[in-house]
């Protein structure tokens, strides 16, 4: 496992290339945040992450705020 003890911040993480990058990092044994706008996709790309036995959390990000980025 290529990542494992690390951590893995991916923003865009409910969906598309974002989604898939979490799943390839918790498969590589990272601890993944996954970060996104949309909670209910940002959650679910958290359960399909745990149903594959990887670690995950989430939390709602919005990268173009730089207060909400600190």
């Amino acid at each position: 496992m290529k990542l494992n003890e690390k951590v893995a911040l991916v923003t865009g993480g409910g969906s598309g290339i974002g989604r898939a990058t979490c799943l390839l990092a918790a498969r590589e044994g990272a601890q993944v945040i996954v970060a996104d706008l949309d909670d209910a996709h940002g959650m679910e790309t958290v359960e399909l992450t745990k149903q594959e036995k990887g670690k995950a959390s989430f939390i709602h990000l919005d990268v173009t705020n730089d207060n909400n980025v600190r």
